[in-house]
């Protein structure tokens, strides 16, 4: 942080716990308040701030807490009010903020010419030992309120205005997440209810539409949610002027890809526009529709934000929310898979950044997570759930009799990640313990007349999907020969059940890539997402199955508008295409941090930029040559 600036301060994690209490209980459901079903980790009420200075001259600072925020100033052994200004004699000086609030994070600002708070001070809670504090860009002035999140807003105008049913339905070009600002024109211009929708279909079925609500009678604006189009009952168009006052958190967008396939192109920005929509103060899964922090999709949103904004800090608040705080007494999300993904994802983010303070915070929450995992394996050892835990892997009709196949591959990942990365003495045991499960997996789920995982070992019935083989080879976890045995009994064969959900669309095409089988990756992307544009999407959905009438499209859940027409999981090929077919991976002895080494084949022509640190990394194709170059990052 800049040393000659002041930023609010606050005890590590406690903002991204209270502003994650404020997401996952924002969802509306038809009138109806819907928040999150899982536990929901609390921050600190009790903070002090500590910080030494040698001051070769008097000084003064003024120290403020933050919304509802009560508490004292000590230099030295003198103790002053909150609020007023501070003397600091000149010598060694010992300052520290006593901070407490109940309904927010205690957080500080203080503000003086030589005393100021950053990332310098120490935060503690009386419990644990001083920690560093925690400090961000988006907070750097007294007047702020940390309990408000800083966003931008970007006003849009409807494209049409339509007389239908009775009232006017406007359209916008695209989803926005946004306010409505309704300006009567003539008396009666004033709807009494607002319906918006992510589809012409919702916003006109009345009760049926997901969100609706009415518009403040002072200023004439609804609340901040996602929509395309907005129907108002009862009014003609003519009277009345409609804007969507788009908000936005400040994370800038900094790749950019065009070729000469036009579709790909189209997918990519419509995939990015997706994304960026999802890019909250965390990544959401969706913005409709759960608008929640879910551990599946901020682990696969970790592979596509490197490529696309590069914006560590969304990552690392992301993942400090969903873990929350220790010990872990149940999992993210209540989803067994998503505990396992979430150590997958710390580490992924570690690797991708170089981020040893990050990886140092969030190791030993790692290791008691996996500790959580470890003592509910049955007889066997092989992972289930427990009373209230949900194992999902994927919207999928597997065979749930026992164990399931799918879990024990994440399992063998993340003690994998943790054997590489935790102390010797704890790596050993969790690498035999890997090695042991898939021993037992080998034994127990593998079927040598169908060559391939069943889902169970318990029923009989040896049904095969294509989940656990995708995560053997994602993840590494059996040989080269097993792999290519695998593309061709699961990935390959009909007669397995295709996955129709986005999310685990990723790990299938991921693990296709690492075959080398692009061409069929490049026209699996083609066909599913340029299926959805010509379904008419603007953003990519959560689930899409071109087998369904286009009637049936928009329902999922048992609600006929219950799919996500905007969903973070659904941005995929962003990251395929970035990885697999323009060629950049991570790699931190290489220039900028990225290897590049492009395949031949897929493009005529190219121009591409994606984000490298404080730099761009610029990508040409022209004549079947590419040039490699790297610019500044300027933000717009």
């Amino acid at each position: 942080m800049n040393k000659q600036k002041a930023y609010w301060i606050w005890y590590p994690g406690d903002l991204e716990l209270y502003h994650a209490l404020k997401q996952n209980f924002s969802r509306v459901e038809r009138g109806c308040a819907w928040p999150a079903f899982w536990k929901s980790d609390g921050f600190r009420q009790r903070v002090t701030y500590r910080r030494s200075y040698t001051l070769s001259s008097p000084a003064a600072f003024r120290a403020v807490g933050g919304p509802g925020t009560v508490g004292y100033v000590l230099v030295n052994d003198r103790k002053y009010p909150l609020g007023g200004e501070v003397p600091c004699p000149a010598g060694a000086v010992r300052v520290s903020v006593h901070a407490a609030c109940i309904g927010c994070v205690p957080a500080v600002y203080v503000q003086g010419d030589a005393v100021f708070s950053d990332g310098s001070w120490t935060a503690e809670d009386y419990c644990l030992p001083p920690v560093p504090a925690a400090c961000s860009r988006y907070f750097t002035e007294s007047s702020q309120r940390v309990d408000e999140w800083p966003m931008l807003e970007k006003t849009f105008n409807p494209v049409r205005a339509e007389a239908v049913q009775g009232g006017a339905l406007f359209t916008f070009e695209t989803e926005l997440t946004a306010r409505l600002r309704i300006v009567p024109r003539s008396p009666g211009g004033m709807p009494e209810r607002v319906f918006l929708g992510e589809s012409r279909e919702e916003a006109l079925a009345g009760d049926q539409c997901y969100f609706s609500c009415r518009p403040d009678p002072e200023t004439g604006l609804t609340p901040r949610q996602a929509l395309r189009f907005a129907f108002l009952p009862g009014v003609k168009p003519r009277d009345v002027s409609v804007q969507a006052l788009h908000q936005y958190v400040d994370i800038p967008v900094r790749a950019r890809f065009a070729c000469d396939d036009e579709l790909l192109s189209r997918i990519f920005s419509v995939a990015a526009h997706t994304f960026s929509l999802c890019c909250d103060v965390f990544f959401l899964d969706g913005v409709k529709r759960d608008k929640w922090i879910w551990g599946g999709d901020a682990y696969q949103s970790l592979f596509v934000n490197r490529y696309l904004t590069g914006d560590r800090e969304i990552e690392q608040r992301t993942l400090t929310a969903l873990r929350g705080n220790d010990p872990p007494l149940t999992h993210v999300n209540t989803i067994v898979d998503y505990s396992l993904l979430w150590i997958l994802g710390a580490a992924e983010h570690a690797d991708a950044y170089g981020d040893p303070a990050f990886l140092a915070r969030m190791l030993p929450r790692m290791e008691s997570l996996m500790e959580l995992l470890l003592a509910q394996r049955d007889e066997n050892g092989f992972l289930t759930g427990r009373p209230g835990d949900w194992i999902y892997v994927d919207w999928a009709d597997f065979d749930r009799d026992g164990p399931l196949c799918a879990e024990q591959m994440f399992l063998a990942a993340a003690l994998n990640v943790l054997a590489r990365l935790s102390a010797p003495e704890k790596a050993g045991r969790y690498r035999e313990t890997a090695r042991q499960l898939m021993e037992k997996t080998e034994r127990c789920f593998w079927d040598p007349e169908k060559q391939a995982y069943v889902d169970s070992f318990t029923s009989g019935r040896r049904a095969v999907t294509r989940h656990a083989a995708i995560l053997a080879i994602v993840f590494d976890l059996v040989p080269q020969e097993r792999k290519r045995l695998l593309a061709q009994t699961v990935l390959f064969n009909d007669r397995v059940p295709p996955i129709t959900t986005p999310y685990f669309r990723f790990f299938e095409l991921d693990a296709m890539c690492r075959l080398g089988y692009l061409r069929e990756v490049l026209g699996q992307i083609k066909a599913y997402w340029g299926g959805m544009l010509d379904a008419g999407a603007v953003t990519f959905w959560e689930e899409y199955d071109p087998k369904k009438p286009a009637q049936a499209q928009y329902a999922m859940y048992g609600d006929p508008f219950g799919k996500s027409l905007c969903h973070a999981w659904a941005a995929s090929p962003i990251y395929l295409l970035a990885r697999y077919f323009i060629g950049l991976t991570p790699d931190s002895a290489a220039p900028d941090g990225w290897r590049f080494d492009p395949p031949d084949g897929f493009f005529s022509s190219c121009e591409c930029e994606f984000p490298a640190g404080e730099r761009n990394i610029c990508l040409s194709l022209k004549e079947g040559k590419w040039a490699r170059t790297s610019k500044e990052y300027k933000k717009e």
